[in-house]
């Protein structure tokens, strides 16, 4: 019987560090945190000693180093590459290239062998010589196409920016994730090996009786069990919070082999609620995200207005100005001036594609602004209720491990006065197990919900200082 409480138990701690797992809110776009990008980073260099690192610490860390947001930031330099790229069209584009030549031309190769004989020259003209060197200004005056394509580039850069600053709340959100489980797993190790203390205790006591004759042997088997079971759990649990920690030198940019402690520790702090309403119009106003998927959508409005103007004319201006002659010495002012208007009459149906083009992608970035918003909302009510129901968890987990407790302090004091066996205590330890499992579990799931509604309210940077203050 004891045994397979010890296998339900198992089973038990598993599911609910499944659910846990599970319980956790998708970052919008990303799946499960700390995956893809923003689970690497770039390594720092080595610092010599154990690094002390706070939640705080840990965030500031991954900001610098997060794959995630070097990439972002990236991305913004060339998106501004390709604005100035578009803003080129409509700026003066300055050249010159002067030269000096010599020459001979043979007149019969060029077809002219009747026309030497008539003018009695011979077959060679030359050498001459002949000197250019001017300056060209060309300059756009009208084209709508490239004025539109400009502002959509524009439009690109600002949704470049604000796509770096939600993936900074997505660092926020990864970094969060993997230091709150690191914790968890710290906690786990703790409770385990309070546990493995009490076990062995428990069983000292029963070989004790068990020797002296006043307990039968199977108490002391039961007993040996439950402590090497307890044992077992905390070389996994040292496991998993040694691979935990890994995965926090990871996120966080850690030099490879780097020692370090995390110094912040899970403990409740009171969430002072908001409505779901006031949420929702911070989450709107704030949301990264959101406003880069609204510069998207005012960038395909451009680039279907640059696709239109393909049908319209525009006007462009060319001069140069320079000295040209036979020879550097005798060269004369020259200059050239002209005005060129364009109008498209035929195609060939190019411009008509474009504005194809155009419209699927205007389609396509309103149907995701309009999805964005809908999973916002998702994201701010989910994060909500998870915070109010873990939080009604922690306070009931944590009166669960005081009446775990002193149920096995009464068995064990029962078991020390011959009343019952070890079956008992068996019990009440998988019980005292169970409830510091839900607490640590509940605890986790209360905090790492604090930094999901951060992140859903567009302000986790911020919201991390507010809500944890560092313990």
């Amino acid at each position: 019987m004891f045994l397979a409480a010890a296998l339900l138990l198992v089973g038990a701690v598993g599911a609910v560090a499944q659910t846990a797992t599970e319980s956790i809110p998708n970052a919008p776009g990303q799946g499960q945190p700390a995956q893809g990008q923003f689970a690497g980073s770039v390594p720092s260099e080595p610092v010599p000693g154990v690094v002390r690192l706070s939640l705080q610490d840990a965030i500031d860390r991954g900001l610098k180093q997060n794959l995630g947001a070097l990439l972002s930031s990236a991305d913004i330099r060339a998106a501004r590459g390709q604005r100035w790229e578009q803003l080129s069209a409509l700026l003066p584009h300055v050249t010159a290239a002067p030269f000096v030549a010599a020459a001979k031309v043979n007149i019969d190769e060029l077809g002219f062998a009747g026309l030497s004989n008539l003018l009695h020259l011979g077959s060679s003209v030359g050498p001459y010589s002949y000197f250019d060197a001017r300056a060209n200004v060309t300059q756009t005056l009208f084209d709508w196409k490239s004025i539109s394509k400009t502002r959509a580039a524009s439009q690109n850069v600002k949704s470049s920016e604000y796509t770096y600053k939600d993936a900074r709340d997505l660092v926020v959100q990864a970094v969060g994730f993997t230091y709150l489980q690191a914790i968890a797993d710290e906690a786990r190790v703790e409770t385990t090996d309070a546990q493995v203390k009490t076990a062995q205790a428990v069983y000292s006591q029963a070989a004790d009786q068990v020797k002296a004759g006043t307990s039968p042997e199977i108490d002391g088997l039961r007993a040996k069990v439950e402590l090497q079971t307890r044992q077992q759990q905390l070389i996994q649990a040292r496991n998993d919070l040694a691979i935990q920690k890994l995965t926090v030198a990871r996120v966080i940019g850690l030099a490879p082999g780097q020692e370090f402690e995390l110094t912040d520790k899970s403990l409740y702090e009171p969430f002072e609620g908001m409505t779901v309403d006031e949420a929702l119009r911070r989450a709107y106003a704030s949301r990264s995200d959101y406003q880069a998927a609204m510069a998207d959508v005012r960038a395909a409005e451009f680039s279907r207005r640059a696709a239109v103007a393909g049908y319209f004319p525009s006007l462009s201006f060319d001069a140069d100005y320079g000295t040209g002659g036979a020879h550097p010495s005798n060269a004369t002012p020259v200059y050239d001036v002209k005005g060129t208007l364009s109008i498209p009459i035929f195609q060939g149906g190019s411009v008509h594609g474009d504005i194809l083009q155009a419209d699927a992608r205007l389609v396509e970035s309103r149907e995701r602004l309009a999805n964005l918003r809908g999973q916002i909302d998702s994201d701010v009510r989910t994060a909500l209720l998870n915070l109010e129901s873990s939080a009604e968890q922690v306070e009931v987990a944590r009166s669960n491990i005081d009446l775990a407790e002193a149920t096995l302090t009464q068995s064990r004091d029962r078991f020390r006065a011959g009343v019952t066996d070890t079956v008992e205590v068996v019990q009440s330890q998988e019980t005292v197990a169970s409830a510091h499992e839900q607490y640590i579990s509940s605890l986790y799931n209360y905090n790492y919900s604090k930094i999901s509604l951060a992140r859903a309210l567009g302000s986790a940077e911020a919201g991390v200082k507010e809500y944890f203050k560092g313990k």
